[in-house]
């Protein structure tokens, strides 16, 4: 059973801006905190932004003032709009959310890519 679909990625000039969307199910018991990684090839995947239910956020040094991560609790989804991207964006992007079970549960989106060209 899917529990989080992402949306939004492609291919983009640099400069250029692209909004990632991802869902998360209503099977999902409760729903913490959402957050996007991401996963260059090659590399490990490192997150990118992360916000909790009351809005609180956390970005990677990299990404901070150009990307800027949002939610809307009633529709279970988080929203990523990237501005100023640059060619070392161009990676796989992961939606993360965290259930509120006991003991926690992580779940991971399929990923959409982002490429960026220079």
């Amino acid at each position: 059973q899917v529990r989080l679909v992402e949306s939004g990625g492609g291919l983009v000039q640099a400069g250029g801006s692209l909004r990632l969307s991802c869902a998360a199910s209503v099977s999902i018991f409760r729903v913490d905190t959402m957050g996007w990684y991401r996963q260059a090839p090659g590399k490990q995947r490192e997150l990118v932004a992360q916000i909790t239910p009351g809005g609180n956020t956390d970005y990677a040094d990299s990404v901070k003032d150009r990307f800027t991560i949002s939610r809307d609790n009633a529709k279970i989804t988080v929203y990523l709009q990237m501005n100023g991207l640059r060619p070392e964006d161009t990676a796989v992007y992961y939606c993360n959310a965290i259930e509120m079970r006991v003991p926690l549960r992580q779940y991971w989106g399929q990923g959409t890519q982002v490429t960026v060209s220079s």
